[in-house]
């Protein structure tokens, strides 16, 4: 494979435009030789879900799109960016604080964590932000079927 991959997808601002991030990236991954069934695709699925809806409700119309990028480093890591023009960062709520929503960030934080990544956020030169993980890239040595159990 090559020493550095890159795609990026640019979609409005909209509910819609969720799923089509998630589409996207786990196309863009199963090229790169990540099956969607394994867990790593399914800890990315998730990532991406949670980061294009905050892209999509948090930014209060005030970034009409997001951007959703990719890219593959040396086979060994894996960055994942949502980038909108809204300025503000995302907030962690206190655990006491009764809601729905609003811990989106602390979910993608542990799923990074869990798969020996990090979280970052990054302010961009437009004044929005980049809300980025870096994973490990791992992609099983043998098929995995749909019961989950390797092949032989």
């Amino acid at each position: 494979m090559a020493d550095h991959l890159e795609a990026s997808v640019t979609l409005p601002s909209e509910p819609a435009s969720v799923s089509a991030a998630r589409t996207y990236v786990l196309s863009t991954l199963a090229e790169w030789g990540l099956p969607p069934t394994t867990d790593a695709a399914e800890t990315v699925r998730l990532i991406v879900s949670e980061l294009a809806t905050n892209a999509v409700q948090h930014t209060f119309g005030q970034s009409p799109t997001f951007t959703v990028d990719i890219e593959l480093d040396r086979d060994e890591q894996l960055r994942i960016g949502v980038t909108d023009s809204h300025p503000r960062f995302p907030k962690r709520l206190p655990a006491a604080v009764q809601q729905d929503n609003g811990r989106g960030m602390v979910i993608v934080r542990w799923l990074a964590a869990e798969s020996g990544g990090r979280l970052r956020v990054r302010p961009t030169r437009e004044g929005g932000k980049t809300v980025s993980i870096e994973l490990p890239w791992t992609v099983p040595a043998e098929p995995v079927t749909a019961a989950g159990q390797q092949e032989p």
